[in-house]
């Protein structure tokens, strides 16, 4: 769990590692869509970065299948940032993102949550799971199932551990792993299937869980520039999230740096 302590070290780090930059390089911009269950470790990222560069980072957080379509509508992104393959192997087949660009940048783990003052604790998850008999009579809060990374993991988990069945009349499903934590931390249902860094963020869950290797497909987030943007900051903003800096940032909110960092 990061709590005030850590949110403090994250803080002295990001004053370290960067140097301020004259004002008037602060016009400068990149847009960036972003998995929602990235949102803590990417905003210390791009607070980084615009204080090493002068840029400033607009980001957009929401699923990563939503984000796929804003951005095959049209939508003004530079960078996007998925939690899965899916959606960037789709945006490249369609030649709506640079593939020369691309790079699977970070890996996470797909976790069971309860809230924090739930009776459940330290469950090995194996097959044969039963899900729905630990939901007892209440619901498991999943992202979407059909479209959103995190349920696509889920349901690939569940399947694999001959729980799915079972537990697919009871499924709460939520527009993004974001919401799907918020079903959990306010109670509203007594288990959900989150990714590690998201349980690690919010104080009123607790991880009961973890699925194991080989449960569905790793959970890796690929990076890339959005094939329309004609923004010259992008690329050094791509090489910031290849950086050393960044995967210091990264690895303390628990995602792992599936790269050599670049410098």
């Amino acid at each position: 769990m990061i709590r005030l302590t850590r949110r403090r070290a994250v803080a002295a780090l990001l004053a370290a590692m960067v140097p301020l930059v004259p004002a008037a390089a602060q016009d400068k911009s990149v847009t960036v869509f972003a998995a929602a269950s990235m949102k803590n470790a990417l905003d210390d990222a791009n607070a980084a970065f615009a204080k090493a560069t002068g840029i400033k980072v607009v980001a957009s957080y929401a699923a990563s299948s939503a984000l796929a379509r804003q951005i095959e509508s049209g939508a003004p992104a530079d960078v996007f940032v998925s939690a899965d393959l899916k959606w960037m192997d789709y945006l490249t087949e369609k030649k709506l993102v640079s593939a020369g660009s691309r790079v699977n940048l970070l890996g996470n783990k797909l976790v069971l949550i309860a809230p924090r003052d739930s009776k459940l604790d330290k469950i090995t998850i194996a097959k044969p799971f039963d899900l729905a008999r630990l939901a007892g009579d209440g619901r498991i809060a999943v992202a979407d199932v059909k479209a959103v990374p995190a349920g696509l993991y889920a349901k690939a988990a569940l399947e694999a551990l001959g729980g799915w069945k079972a537990a697919e009349p009871k499924l709460a499903m939520a527009e993004n792993v974001r919401a799907t934590l918020a079903f959990v931390a306010r109670g509203e249902t007594p288990v959900g299937l989150v990714y590690e860094t998201d349980a690690r963020v919010e104080p009123k869950v607790k991880i009961v869980g973890m699925f194991p290797d080989g449960s569905h497909p790793p959970v890796i987030y690929p990076v890339a520039a959005v094939a329309a943007s004609n923004n010259a900051e992008a690329a050094r903003y791509l090489a910031f999230l290849r950086s050393a800096a960044a995967k210091t940032i990264f690895e303390t909110y628990g995602f792992s740096f599936l790269i050599k960092p670049v410098s």
